[in-house]
């Protein structure tokens, strides 16, 4: 038995050492074209930009799209990639005509991001290349902080990016928590059987809009590499190359990363995918017109479901025990964590007048004034 065993495994372990193989070669290649393409601003915004483009995508696919792809798998791919990829198309063409050129609805805009960069160091051409390698690894990593930090010419501005994140994980772990506990009970004991169609239509208009607001979060961390007031031309540039990551993203149904979501409770359950995308939307919307800023939509996102999780563990209406959803919570933070520091440490290295003192300082400030913010606007509404 052994044997066969032994005889079935060498093929799969075979084709798993091919599949490593071909990653690496990749990443070899891409750092070989960020240091060839350096010298050259014009080509390195191009080469940082396409390297951004996949990393973000493959990366952010945790996010917005990862409970639509975990309760959509009976789907054609192609039916999800006209509906995500037109929606993408519809919002940044908004952004890009009345923002005059701008395709971040204004995030780059804001002090300490509005100026494009006239030549590029090699780390930030190369962070996107760190990106996918963590992207491997299965870490949700904020892709606002490592490709975007390191543009910003303010360590003010940094700090502001880092005290809105922090702040929009305290504030999504608290709602997910909240929100969860009140209706996990009700829908334990509701939600039952196969959903009905109605439940399809609500999460696909719940999962478009959500996903049209996050674009107007992160569209500025791959556009970062670009010119603040792109033409036509360069604008259908950077509108095809994502159109057709997108593609690719579904047909692989969101990659290793996408296991973030999956190890979660009742996920596939399209109406539980839904309450999640509109809490998550809420939130969003709440940050967008908060200030324009930008921030880390990877840590409200992990914030919500980790939130979400020790909710139903607490109710008994989820898949793991307190313990377990406590331990899933402080993975994701840890690893997101990890990533926020090798970041700092990519943004410091390119810019010497950033220190971690400078970056940091206003973050106190700035976390404080946002969460007195929310619970105002709550206790008032």
């Amino acid at each position: 038995m052994l044997k066969i065993l032994k005889r079935f495994s060498y093929p799969i372990n075979l084709w798993i050492q091919k599949d490593e193989r071909s990653f690496l070669t990749f990443i070899i290649i891409a750092l070989l074209l960020a240091i060839f393409s350096v010298p050259n601003p014009n080509i390195a915004m191009w080469v940082g930009f396409l390297f951004a483009a996949y990393a973000a995508v493959a990366n952010d696919s945790i996010q917005t799209l990862g409970t639509f792809i975990a309760s959509n798998q009976d789907k054609k791919w192609w039916v999800l990639w006209i509906f995500i990829g037109s929606i993408f198309l519809l919002t940044v063409g908004y952004s890009w005509f009345f923002y005059n050129g701008d395709v971040s609805h204004g995030r780059l805009l804001s002090k300490g991001f509005d100026i494009a960069p006239k030549k590029f160091h090699f780390l930030q051409i190369a962070a996107p290349i760190f990106l996918l390698i963590l992207t491997r690894l299965r870490m949700p990593v904020s892709t606002t902080f490592i490709l975007l930090t390191s543009f910003a010419t303010a360590p003010a501005a940094i700090g502001k990016v880092l005290a809105k994140s922090m702040s929009g994980y305290i504030l999504a772990l608290f709602l997910g928590l909240s929100v969860f506990l009140l209706i996990s009970k009700l829908s334990k004991k509701y939600f039952i059987g196969k959903p009905k169609f109605i439940w399809t239509i609500i999460q696909w208009i719940t999962s478009g809009t959500l996903w049209s607001v996050w674009l107007m979060q992160d569209a500025a961390n791959i556009a970062v590499y670009l010119p603040r007031d792109m033409n036509f031309l360069e604008f259908l540039g950077f509108a095809a190359t994502i159109f057709c990551g997108l593609g690719m993203l579904l047909y692989f149904k969101g990659g290793r990363i996408q296991k973030i979501v999956t190890e979660k409770s009742v996920v596939h359950d399209v109406r539980f995918a839904t309450i999640i995308d509109f809490i998550y939307c809420l939130i969003l919307f709440y940050f967008k017109l908060y200030s324009q800023i930008p921030m880390s939509t990877t840590w409200v996102f992990i914030g919500l479901l980790g939130g979400r999780e020790i909710a139903m563990s607490l109710r008994n209406t989820g898949s793991h025990g307190l313990l377990f959803s406590i331990k899933l919570l402080l993975k994701d933070f840890t690893l997101a964590f990890i990533g926020l520091i090798i970041s700092i440490v990519i943004a410091i290295q390119v810019n010497e007048e950033l220190t971690f003192t400078k970056m940091t300082q206003s973050v106190p400030n700035e976390f404080n004034a946002s969460m007195k913010e929310f619970f105002l606007n709550l206790m008032i509404k």
